[in-house]
């Protein structure tokens, strides 16, 4: 009998995974125990075995696709069996469920479009132009200039109006031809976007009383006609540079450039400054042959405009990313932070770390330093290592450290599981191991659970000072900075030191500010005479 393998839950905060590899085929024999497939998901990118035996009869999810947990992966079962019935099950929930998803966009255009021809009859080749919105802020705007009267013919590209917005008056271009048979906005008058700015539409066309009658009981509908006019598509927004507003000429005359639309969209493609053109069509107009016959002059004080193209590159996220900013979000708009920062004083820990260097296979960073001080002020500290629950204050007796490494895809948090116990070569190993492991995406979910504290180090990016986001569900989070050389004041006297700042970042429900404050003070007197955390 055919089983059905559902995409598994790979982690306690997995949602949805994505199947980086298929190592099977369809129609290929599986065994139990056999790694059916690789699958990232939040954390890691990790093997998955079957639990059955049989023939791979169908894949749900291809190679580089992402499905939320308990969604058909795979089917396997006989070779000749029949499983149609399991597909279309499937295909029958995802169906079920884009319905649900349809955009109430959509729904409201078909509801709209079968109001408007309910209550308003627009003649055949009639096209009623709304006010458009020509800013992301815009919500009205003023008709400063018309350029056809009615009655005026009209083709695709006129310059119908001028429109003044809340940030500059543009040019707005007619996108239908025809006969300009009623305003609706008059010059100087103000009104709402989506409001009937104007009808075009065949010569001697009857529209009295449209423009009252749809605007009155059509607003929806307007923005439907709008929508002809002015939205772009999802696709095009990726692709397409937004027309850019009417260049106004700066000078003292502040004269407006009278251009073609045509002439314009070469202008720009061809990068030249319209203020150095003059114009040889009606009224001074620049036209395509202005473009075509420019000759630019060397100027010493020439105007220059720069030119270039609006490009965004779409990056999908993984899930690695998507959790991040999910908990990440969590902890800092439902945690309260408070931060505490000290200078610490590194004369001596450089010269302690020289000196067990020095010893044959041995070395050990200062982060090693820090992470082994941490622990044993945690130890002399418990409330820092703790986390709040609704009902309960839990503090940890046993001290796990978590150390932030940075990946390609994000943030990974290695646990170093009993840190107070290890010795500096310990945790040096420990934290290369998992280091290596989080980069090549190996970790397993046991490695990253269970930590009582976090170190966050970015000393070695030249970062001399900053602030974490404390990592769910721990109290508190250490900011780690650079060594940096300095004058310090010592024994009266100013001298070349060495320091390093740190910022520790606490949840204000479990760790007041006194809490935070000795516990820092503990952790300097570790890290500033390392030899006391051999006593």
């Amino acid at each position: 009998m055919a089983e059905v393998i559902n995409m598994p839950r790979l982690s306690d905060t997995m949602e949805e995974g994505t199947v980086a590899k298929w190592l099977f085929k369809v129609g290929e024999k599986v065994s139990e125990g056999d790694i059916l497939a690789e699958i990232e998901t939040d954390k890691a990118t990790m093997e998955f075995e079957s639990f059955n035996e049989g023939t791979l009869l169908h894949v749900g999810v291809q190679e580089g696709e992402t499905a939320p947990v308990d969604v058909l992966l795979a089917i396997i079962g006989d070779p000749e069996e029949d499983i149609s019935g399991l597909i279309n099950a499937d295909n029958s929930v995802t169906t079920e469920l884009n319905v649900k998803a349809e955009p109430t966009s959509f729904l409201e255009t078909k509801t709209t479009e079968s109001n408007k021809s309910a209550q308003v009859t627009i003649p055949n080749g009639v096209e009623i132009i709304t006010m458009p919105r020509l800013s992301d802020t815009m919500e009205e705007g003023t008709v400063a200039t018309w350029n056809k009267k009615e009655g005026d013919s009209v083709e695709e590209g006129d310059i119908l109006a001028e429109i003044e917005t809340d940030k500059a008056t543009m040019e707005f271009e007619s996108f239908y031809s025809g006969v300009l048979l009623a305003i609706g906005v008059k010059e100087g008058e103000t009104a709402l976007v989506d409001s009937v700015l104007a009808i075009i539409g065949p010569k001697g066309t009857d529209v009295a009383g449209l423009i009252e009658n749809y605007s009155s009981k059509d607003k929806n509908s307007s923005n439907q006609v709008e929508k002809k006019i002015e939205a772009p598509t999802v696709e095009e927004v990726k692709t397409e540079v937004p027309k850019t507003p009417e260049v106004l000429n700066t000078t003292t005359s502040n004269q407006r450039i009278f251009i073609s639309p045509l002439a314009k969209k070469l202008a720009e493609e061809k990068g030249i400054n319209l203020l150095q053109l003059k114009g040889s069509g009606e009224q001074g107009r620049i036209i395509k042959r202005d473009i075509e016959n420019y000759q630019p002059t060397l100027s010493t004080s020439a105007h220059y405009t720069p030119v270039g193209e609006e490009v965004f590159e779409e990056v999908k996220n993984s899930q690695m990313r998507k959790v991040i900013a999910k908990r990440l979000g969590e902890s800092k708009f439902m945690a309260p932070h408070y931060y505490l920062t000290i200078e610490l004083n590194m004369d001596s820990a450089i010269s302690a770390r020289a000196a067990i260097n020095s010893e044959p296979n041995v070395k050990i960073s200062f982060n090693d330093m820090v992470v082994k001080a941490s622990a044993m002020a945690l130890r002399q500290h418990p409330k820092v290592n703790s986390h709040w629950t609704d009902t309960a204050t839990l503090i940890a007796k046993h001290i796990h450290i978590g150390v932030a490494v940075a990946v390609d895809d994000g943030l990974l948090v290695p646990v170093l599981k009993f840190a107070d116990q290890m010795t500096y070569s310990q945790i040096g190993t420990n934290v290369k191991d998992l280091a290596g492991k989080a980069r090549n995406k190996k970790l397993t979910p046991a490695e990253m659970e269970g930590s009582t504290f976090t170190v966050s180090n970015l000393g070695m990016f030249g970062i001399k000072e900053f602030t974490s986001i404390i990592n769910q569900p721990n109290s508190a989070i250490l900011s780690v900075g650079a060594i940096v050389q300095k004058p310090i004041v010592k024994d009266g006297q100013i001298v070349v030191g060495n320091t390093m700042t740190v910022t520790l970042a606490c949840d204000h429900r479990t760790v007041d500010g006194a809490t935070g404050a000795s516990f820092l003070q503990t952790f300097r007197k570790y890290v500033e005479n390392p030899v006391t955390m051999f006593v």
